[in-house]
């Protein structure tokens, strides 16, 4: 199987590569930007034989930092004398063109968002720019750039699907995100592409396969951004598109039975769809008897929350299900707690405890396996698995805590879906019999409705949250709107309104609606509701639900806001 590696230097959007990749069928793997390329990294013809993944090209990521300065992390040499074709991006074709011996300085203002291209297609254009800029031509939809890929020998890039129709001074909107630009291209760069500012936008090597874009192409609000990945990916590196969830439940079940044996295994189940897949793939692979499930009921679940994971569970086979009762115990380490960070640290450290607690109860011998729900972007966004230039965006009690530390010291953990994104865990979690109503269920934080309830944390407003989020979720269901967005759900204010009530003045709690669209979840929009349905839905939940007495609608988007409150 055909292989992209992708080198993240720290950027936010390293992983929206990766993924943008797999949307298009062919594997990719992110590792540290100064990680060694050694023969085990780069792959061998020996292993592309044996089906192995075999590396086709390599992407430089972008970075928060300055190629100039000691934090910008710096590539192993071997980048450049592997022959592979290379794609720089925003700092990767910075660094390209740094350690080639051209200049990298600071812009006088920084460019950001969208910003005009043009590109420039010269008479004596090199053979090797041609496939590359097709991912430019608007005239070439995306299929016919992976269509000729896939009719062409896997020993050379294919040619572009037609002439390219590129007249001089085309432009399109690139996404930009850099404070520093080049000055000076290294030998045997060619600028083919600049910004309406003037700053070189995209460069190619006339000899080498190496390609530079200034800007974003993973980013959605780029045009032509996958056209452009998929022009590198098909047309330059000649892959193949082999990556596919039947491919990955054979691989990954075949490691699981070589790697477990008959010993047992204990999974931290959430109740979500990442950790319900997880946990389907055990049940589908290794002896029943075998597996271990352990769900911690917060009290700060989703309505009727407890009920439906232990039905989604037992349905998929589940003999060992240990459901534990919790809600006393977090409502009592909540009390009087109204700070964000406070509220987390109070869940994160009860659920450690309990969930040590009830482990030790469970008896089982050293042997036993720890595995998770973890997901690709967990392990990226927390920290692990990546270069040291990453900024850490939030930590994870699925990846840090003492006893996953302590199993991952031991070499006693299981992560099966830690190569895997979102919408991939969804198509698996379909090829396994997960039911159909889990995996489309839209995300839930860990911190479950605290964090859904701005201040204090009680049992009296999170089952007054708990009523109006369930006829929320349910109402858009109903309407057919539910699976149009990312993610929907209430936030309980902690401000109480006038209102009446027949003729009684009466004073309710203030109920905020929020519901995004989004690709990816790192950004995201506000979903543009109907107005009829919202003002229905409004309606009912005022009517239904006696202690709230106003409804209003969250229309910030992320960014600036965030997804969640707090």
């Amino acid at each position: 199987m055909d292989k992209i590696i992708i080198l993240d230097f720290g950027s936010q959007t390293t992983q929206l590569i990766g993924r943008r990749i797999r949307d298009l069928g062919v594997y990719t793997e992110i590792i540290p930007g100064d990680a060694p390329l050694t023969d085990e990294v780069l792959g061998s013809k020996t292993q592309a034989q044996e089906n192995a993944a075999h590396v086709r090209g390599i992407i430089l990521s972008g970075s928060p930092e300055s190629v100039y300065t000691p934090e910008g992390a710096v590539p192993d040499k071997r980048i450049y004398t592997c022959g592979l074709p290379l794609l720089g991006i925003c700092y990767g074709l910075q660094r390209m063109t740094y350690d080639q011996g051209g200049l990298v300085e600071p812009l006088p203002a920084r460019e950001y968002g969208g910003v005009g291209v043009n590109i420039t297609v010269p008479p004596d254009i090199s053979n090797q720019a041609v496939p590359f800029l097709a991912g430019f031509d608007r005239s070439i939809p995306l299929s016919r750039i992976i269509d000729q890929a896939a009719s062409s020998p896997a020993t050379a890039p294919a040619p572009p699907p037609s002439p390219l129709i590129l007249p001089e001074g085309a432009m399109f909107t690139a996404w930009m995100s850099h404070g520093d630009t080049l000055t000076r291209l290294a030998s045997g760069f060619r600028e083919y592409g600049k910004s309406v500012r003037g700053y070189p936008a995209v460069v190619i090597h006339e000899s080498k396969p190496w390609f530079g874009l200034q800007f974003h192409p993973e980013v959605t609000h780029c045009e032509r951004g996958l056209e452009i990945l998929a022009a590198f990916v098909f047309g330059v590196c000649a892959c193949k598109a082999g990556w596919t969830m039947e491919y990955y439940l054979e691989e990954v079940r075949r490691f699981l039975s070589k790697r477990v044996g008959a010993n047992p295994v204990l999974l931290l189940i959430s109740g979500g769809v990442d950790s319900t897949v997880a946990g389907a793939l055990l049940l589908k692979t290794l002896e029943s008897d075998q597996v271990r499930l352990m769900y911690i009921d917060t009290g700060l679940m989703r309505k009727d929350e407890t009920k439906t994971v232990k039905a989604a569970l037992e349905r998929l086979g589940a003999q060992r299900l240990h459901i534990i009762h919790g809600e006393t115990a977090f409502l009592a380490a909540l009390k009087g707690l109204e700070d964000p960070e406070a509220k987390r640290k109070a869940i994160g450290d009860l659920f450690i405890t309990i969930q040590e607690r009830e482990v030790a109860r469970l008896g089982l011998s050293d042997a036993y396996f720890l595995a998770q729900g973890t997901l690709y972007t967990d392990l990226i966004e927390s920290g692990k698995g990546v270069g040291k230039k990453a900024h850490l965006i939030k930590s994870h009690h699925n990846v840090g805590t003492p006893l996953v530390e302590a199993k991952r010291n031991a070499g006693r953990i299981i992560e099966p879906l830690d190569r895997l994104y979102k919408d991939e865990v969804r198509r698996l979690g379909r090829l396994l019999g997960v039911d159909d109503e889990v995996i489309r269920r839209h995300p839930f934080p860990g911190p479950g409705l605290a964090v859904r309830i701005i201040g204090e944390v009680t049992k009296e407003k999170c089952d007054i949250l708990r009523e109006a989020d369930a006829i929320y979720i349910e109402e858009l269901k109903k309407r057919g709107l539910y699976d149009d967005i990312w993610q929907a759900f209430a936030v309980l204010l902690p401000i109480r309104s006038v209102g009446v009530a027949g003729d009684v003045r009466k004073y309710g709690w203030v109920l905020a609606l929020r519901a995004i669209v989004s690709a990816d979840g790192m950004t995201a929009d506000v979903y543009p509701f109907p107005m009829k349905d919202l003002l229905e839905i409004a309606t009912l939940i005022t009517n239904t639900v006696k202690d709230i007495g106003r409804v209003t609608y969250d229309i910030s988007s992320k960014p600036p806001a965030t997804i969640e409150w707090e």
